[in-house]
């Protein structure tokens, strides 16, 4: 078995009942590529292609059972974040980490809203926690340009302020940062990725679709994947931009009335 048929991917994030996003996408997108996922759920959301209209936390004393059951059964070469929505959620994967998993590789992808609005993601109390306690441990940070702008209190506006921001963002501790740059429009998407030493610029066409519903976390999930394969940084990011580019150039067009989901399965179903 060649080891990109390997990589168990730990992820910590919301349910997301359309498919699109959230624990669900995380799943498909893993699998897709070959790794072997797992979940410990932060929360329940009634959501649809346009909004999120109500959010259900998960007991904590439930969410650390979840977590250190997989960790201490199956274990885990990566682990990636979602949806932490409280300060509550965030302190404890903190401490779990930092008892069962200090030397696990750590992607936080930082979500803080739906792409269609409704409640929010990450309640206010929360920010300075994600922002001081957790940040801090991650191999790579995922922010999207509103989120980078949340965290730092910077506005963006063209290339030159991402790379400030990202380079703002690295010094809140993270060993990289990866800064999305599909909310800046232009004919083509760049997205950053800084570490102390290295700028990488990644660039790719612009698709015009409304079915871009759980990019965030599609994108996330798969640079994990990579990485608990054995791709390197760079090679991971790569692989995961490529998905991502396919699954958006491809996807179903099952809704009109939002945002639809990407096609997650097509390194599985190639005619689509």
């Amino acid at each position: 078995m060649s080891r990109l048929t390997k990589g168990r991917v730990l992820i910590v994030a919301g349910s997301d009942p359309t498919g699109g996003a959230g624990i669900q996408a995380d799943i498909k997108v893993v699998t897709a590529l070959g790794g072997y996922a797992m979940t410990a759920i932060t929360a329940l959301t009634a959501q649809n292609s346009k909004c999120v209209l109500d959010i259900h936390s998960i007991p904590i004393a439930f969410l650390r059972k979840q977590f250190e059951l997989v960790i201490d059964d199956i274990g885990t070469d990566v682990i990636k974040t979602g949806m932490l929505h409280s300060a509550l959620v965030i302190d404890l994967i903190v401490d779990l980490i930092q008892d069962k998993a200090r030397d696990i590789p750590l992607i936080v992808d930082p979500v803080m809203t739906a792409k269609g609005g409704g409640c929010q993601l990450l309640n206010s109390d929360a920010m300075q926690v994600l922002k001081d306690k957790l940040i801090m441990r991650a191999h790579l940070l995922t922010p999207n340009i509103p989120e980078a702008e949340y965290l730092t209190g910077i506005k963006i506006n063209n290339l030159d302020d991402m790379y400030y921001v990202a380079k703002s963002l690295l010094s809140l501790g993270p060993s990289a940062v990866l800064l999305k740059g599909g909310h800046l429009f232009s004919e083509t998407v760049i997205d950053l990725m800084v570490t102390k030493d290295n700028l990488l610029e990644f660039n790719s066409p612009r698709i015009s679709s409304n079915n871009t519903h759980g990019t965030g976390c599609t994108l996330a999930s798969a640079i994990a994947t990579g990485l608990a394969q054995g791709l390197s940084m760079k090679d991971a990011v790569l692989r995961a931009r490529k998905y991502v580019f396919t699954a958006i150039a491809t996807a179903p067009s099952y809704t009109t009335a939002g945002y639809g989901p990407l096609n997650h399965v097509h390194t599985v179903i190639k005619d689509i």
